[in-house]
């Protein structure tokens, strides 16, 4: 069945570009991600997002860096600031 929908732009140049880099139609890409997104809902989980789809993924070392990033910053806080 055809249809019309309104996508946000920004959102469909992220899915043509992910369709392009797997090799897929533009109509396959959305099938499938349809596809995943109900039967994600129906086992009662939701898909995962940002920083948490890498969750335990992650490259070697990359925890490291990004722990010495986060430190980094939190060394910035004024602890007089939270009083």
């Amino acid at each position: 069945m055809k249809t019309t929908l309104d996508i946000p732009d920004v959102l469909l140049q992220q899915a043509k570009a992910r369709a392009a880099t797997k090799g897929t139609s533009m109509r396959d890409f959305f099938v499938l991600a349809i596809e995943d997104r109900l039967d994600a809902e129906r086992k009662g989980s939701r898909p995962i997002h940002g920083w948490q789809a890498v969750f335990g993924k992650a490259p070697k070392g990359a925890v490291a860096l990004v722990q010495s990033a986060l430190d980094q910053e939190f060394a910035k806080i004024n602890q007089d600031d939270w009083k």
